[in-house]
């Protein structure tokens, strides 16, 4: 069963909505209860065929990047997926995983289950696709998952669900590089740096080029200093640019999609579909019912 752990997950909420209203409505029973219902369900409908089209397009148009060689902004990936570290714990199956969501659930005295509490991991963990790997950082991201568990202890009930070391991971998001190979900085800016460093300390910039002792850097001094300041400029340059590149994978700051799931990306672009056509045939049942009642009145 698809499980969406993301906290206000579309799909999820919107169904629930619907039924909600759909409960309503048989609750009072009345042509304008009814209306207004099936009016809000028509418009949640919509909504939510917007949202499960758009995910499936995004899935299905976003080409697979190699992670080596992908271009800086929203990409998609596929690796295996392993910790950065130490693996984390289950809150409270305390069992080793990637990320983890729980929820915990209490029985009243009607023999109903309300929730308590819930929460979810954020410590990011790696993929690797071969080419290289990536660390996710799953904070904001919508997760989906084949790993749940669920268990009863007295009066209370705990779920979680998990991404685990060794899962092969869909990763869709945005893309950014930190390392060498994106060093910015110039020649000229370092070598500035590096002189308002040594004129921060005036002694030993005396110490080093006044070779009059006259306490005062004259034309040619200072045209040393300069050569020397360009040579460890030179050096720190070459020295950032020797740095290892460090993938990454954060939620976009522009609002678009950040998935991540254990689901191979065609069967997520499936179940998208499936929800597009359900909340569809909801939309145009709505409005159908919508159309009858009116047609009672006449």
């Amino acid at each position: 069963m698809l499980t969406s752990l993301r906290r206000s997950y579309t799909q999820l909420i919107t169904s629930g909505g619907q039924l909600i209203l759909l409960f309503a409505g048989f609750h009072f029973d009345s042509r304008e209860a009814w209306l207004w219902c099936l009016g809000l369900m028509a418009i949640i409908s919509l909504f939510a065929w917007y949202s499960a089209l758009r995910r499936y397009r995004l899935i299905m148009g976003t080409p697979t990047s190699r992670i080596e060689s992908a271009a800086q902004g929203f990409v998609e990936l596929l690796g295996d997926a392993r910790p950065d570290g130490s693996p984390i714990l289950g809150k409270y199956s305390h069992l080793p995983c990637l990320w983890y969501r729980y929820k915990v659930e209490r029985r009243n005295q009607k023999n109903e289950w309300h929730t308590e509490s819930t929460g979810e991991s954020d410590a990011p963990f790696i993929v690797d696709d071969g080419s290289g790997h990536c660390v996710i950082h799953p904070h904001g991201a919508e997760i989906i998952t084949h790993h749940k568990d669920t268990w009863q202890l007295a009066d209370y009930r705990y779920t979680e669900w998990k991404l685990l070391e060794r899962d092969d991971i869909y990763a869709l998001g945005e893309f950014k590089t930190a390392g060498g190979s994106t060093t910015t900085v110039t020649q000229n800016e370092l070598m500035k740096q590096v002189l308002n460093e040594w004129k921060g300390n005036n002694a030993d910039l005396l110490k080093r080029f006044d070779l009059d002792n006259n306490s005062f850097l004259d034309i040619d001094e200072w045209m040393l200093a300069r050569q020397a300041a360009k040579r460890e400029a030179n050096k720190r340059l070459a020295e950032m640019r020797a740095e290892p590149d460090v993938h990454f994978m954060l939620k976009p700051h522009d609002g678009r999609l950040f998935l991540l799931s254990n689901f191979p990306p065609k069967k997520l672009a499936g179940r998208f579909i499936l929800w597009t056509w359900l909340h569809l045939t909801i939309f145009f049942g709505a409005l159908g019912a919508i159309t009858w009642l009116l047609g009672q009145s006449n």
